[in-house]
């Protein structure tokens, strides 16, 4: 499942000690850019944390794992981001063209009277 949208808040950075060592996890909320905005609470583990580096305002294409578990008689879900691809445009202007005004089609026929 992929989810697109802006990053609006970055929750704080939780750690633990777990069967198989040290753990840490980053959530954070993306909020949607279609005609009825939604908040989604995703979360990043381990090494994705640095290698997602996010920030406030990132405008990012988000692929998650849904999962459910069990505990106690009541169930938990969790959206774990896997992948994820800032989009370049969302800062700035487009990068400069080779060409300052467009093709010419490679012809070097003039038709200007000047």
């Amino acid at each position: 499942m992929d989810i697109k949208g802006r990053v609006v808040q970055l929750l704080q950075q939780q750690t633990g000690m777990g069967k198989k060592g040290p753990w840490k996890k980053q959530e954070f909320i993306v909020e949607t850019q279609s005609q009825y905005p939604k908040k989604v609470c995703l979360s990043a583990w381990g090494d994705k944390i640095d290698q997602f580096n996010l920030a406030v305002g990132d405008m990012v294409n988000v692929s998650v794992d849904l999962e459910s578990r069990e505990y106690n008689g009541r169930w938990y879900t969790e959206a774990r981001a896997w992948k994820l691809e800032k989009d370049g445009s969302s800062g700035g202007p487009p990068p400069p063209s080779d060409e300052p005004f467009g093709d010419t089609g490679g012809s070097a026929t003039d038709d200007l009277p000047f």
